[in-house]
């Protein structure tokens, strides 16, 4: 059973110019060596095939494969992650991970918060921005938090996303648009605590695989979970266990979430508290990092006492049931 994995890896993109925080969301080759070994360990015959354009072309010059472990974050574009598996389809080449829908509206925070909204998930209420003078129509009471519409790795996300007044308002949004040429996202700011949810499955068959506090300590950055202390959170946060009661409450509304977004086989859910301590969701990772001893994921895995190998494993079981033929 040969099994190709695409993927973006970060050293490829720093050689050719981008910056660190381009290249954020991209993976070491420390994650994709694990990855596919964990791969090859559970019978596959593993082929490495990097970026979507060099799936393109290995598509184009007449390869296929058995099945895809589908990696790839992309580069550019508000619907970037749903560019692999786009082509994938186009192919039929079956794929590891959510589809094509599912990866675009869920990058998209805006749209995947109306969503969930829908469906009666408890979320912060937002305002959209997409040029400076809608900074004036936001009608929401302060304090808010502002993030890029569409990034991931906490990309953003630093010192002055909290904004108490109009003022404020507008200086961090100017900001976040000129940066990142894409809308902003405002929401009610949720100053409870913060919560992430590893999942896997697929519908009715996902599970939690546990729940991970995220506990600010002195060196905090900002006051949100941002790329500074996403990548160097020695001194500045602790990742603990949630208590039981917080992670059933936390657990059911990521759970909801997932299946109402049509999330396939296994990634992560971002909760915050509001001040009244109830759960809200925050935003979907269905892409999320599998860098062993480095991501949220793993984190858990290993609290939980899952493998690296089990845990790949857990995430194709998904995959293969609705494969069959691509068991190994």
């Amino acid at each position: 059973m040969r099994i190709g994995v695409t993927y973006d890896l970060r050293s490829d993109y720093l050689a050719m110019g981008y910056g660190e925080e381009e290249t954020a969301e991209f993976d070491a080759e420390e994650t994709i060596a694990a990855l596919c070994g964990a791969l090859a360990g559970l019978g596959y015959k593993v082929d490495r095939i990097g970026n979507a354009k060099r799936l393109v072309e290995r598509l184009a010059a007449g390869e296929r494969w058995d099945c895809v472990f589908n990696y790839c974050e992309g580069l550019k574009g508000l619907a970037r992650e749903a560019q692999a598996p786009a082509i994938l389809e186009l192919y039929d080449v079956p794929y590891v991970f959510s589809d094509a829908l599912t990866m675009a509206v869920t990058l998209d925070k805006a749209v995947c918060k109306r969503i969930v909204r829908d469906f009666g998930v408890p979320t912060a209420d937002f305002a959209v921005i997409e040029r400076i003078a809608d900074a004036d129509k936001v009608d929401l009471p302060f304090p808010l938090f502002l993030k890029p519409v569409a990034e991931g790795s906490g990309k953003g996300i630093g010192t002055n996303n909290k904004v108490a007044d109009r003022a404020a308002l507008k200086a961090t949004a100017a900001d976040l648009l000129g940066r990142f040429h894409q809308p902003v996202l405002a929401e009610t700011f949720l100053p409870g605590r913060e919560f992430t949810v590893a999942i896997t499955g697929t519908g009715d068959d996902a599970t939690v695989l546990g729940v991970s506090e995220i506990v600010p300590l002195a060196g905090y950055h900002g006051d949100g979970y941002g790329l500074v202390n996403k990548e160097d959170w020695h001194g500045r946060l602790d990742i603990v266990g949630a208590p039981p009661d917080d992670a059933k409450a936390t657990g059911e509304v990521a759970l909801a979430a997932w299946r109402a977004l049509r999330c396939r086989d296994g990634g992560r859910v971002d909760i915050r508290q509001d001040a009244q301590g109830r759960p809200n969701f925050m935003e979907v990772n269905p892409l999320a990092g599998l860098r062993p001893e480095y991501s949220d994921m793993c984190f858990i895995a290993n609290r939980e006492g899952v493998s690296y190998q089990e845990l790949i494993g857990r995430i194709m079981a998904s995959f293969v049931k609705r494969h069959p033929a691509c068991r190994p």
